[in-house]
C-alpha cells in the first residue's frame, strides 16, 4: 500500500490508476468523474502484475445544522477486474478512513448499488436527509443522490442520519 498527495505522483503513476479506474468502471469514468479525485490523498495498492486497486480522499465542504464541515469526500474507488473479491477494496478504504477518521469532520462519498455492500460492511451509513448543493444559481436539490450517500463521522462525533445537507458546487457530477 502506497499512499501519496497528487503533488507527488508521477505521470505514470497517474496514468496507471487512471486506465485501472477504466477498466473498474467499465468505460464509465468521465474525465471530470477523474479530475474530482485528485488534489488529495491517493491509495494505491499494487502485486507482481502493477496496480490492482485504488481510492482517494478530496477535501471537500458540507453545511450541516448551518455549519459548515471539512469533509474527506471518498472517490476513485476501484479494483481491477481481474482482482476483484479478494479484500483489495477493503484494504485501500481502510487507508482512506484512517485519513478521514484523523484529519477531517466527516467522511462522506457517492456510492453505485455494486459499491453499497464494500463501504456499508465497513460501517459507512445511508444519509437519510435531504441532499442539496450549492450551485451557481443558488441551491440545488439533488434528489438523485439521496439513496447513494454515505457517511462516516470522524471528529464531528455523531450525526443526525435525517438532517438536510448542503454541499460544495463542482462540475459535473456533483456528489
Amino acid at each position: 500500500m502506497r499512499t501519496a498527495h497528487t503533488a507527488d505522483l508521477t505521470p505514470a503513476d497517474l496514468r496507471a490508476a487512471r486506465e485501472l479506474l477504466d477498466a473498474a468502471f467499465a468505460g464509465d469514468l468521465t474525465d471530470q468523474d477523474w479530475e474530482h479525485g485528485l488534489g488529495g490523498v491517493h491509495a494505491l495498492l499494487a502485486d507482481d502484475t502493477g496496480l490492482v486497486a485504488h481510492g482517494s480522499v478530496v477535501m471537500r465542504r458540507v453545511r450541516y445544522r448551518g455549519r459548515w464541515l471539512r469533509v474527506g469526500y471518498v472517490e476513485g474507488v476501484g479494483v481491477r477486474p481481474d482482482a476483484r473479491r479478494r479484500g483489495y477494496g477493503g484494504r485501500v478504504m481502510a487507508e482512506l478512513e484512517r485519513i478521514v477518521d484523523h484529519a477531517y469532520d466527516v467522511g462522506l462519498l457517492g456510492a453505485s448499488d455494486d459499491g453499497a455492500r464494500l463501504y456499508t460492511v465497513r460501517g459507512w451509513r445511508l444519509w437519510g436527509g435531504k441532499i442539496s448543493a450549492l450551485g451557481p444559481d443558488g441551491i440545488v436539490h439533488l434528489p438523485e443522490e439521496e439513496d447513494s450517500t454515505y457517511v462516516r463521522p470522524a471528529l464531528a462525533g455523531p450525526l443526525d442520519l435525517g438532517e438536510d445537507l448542503l454541499f460544495d458546487w463542482r462540475d459535473g457530477d456533483v456528489l
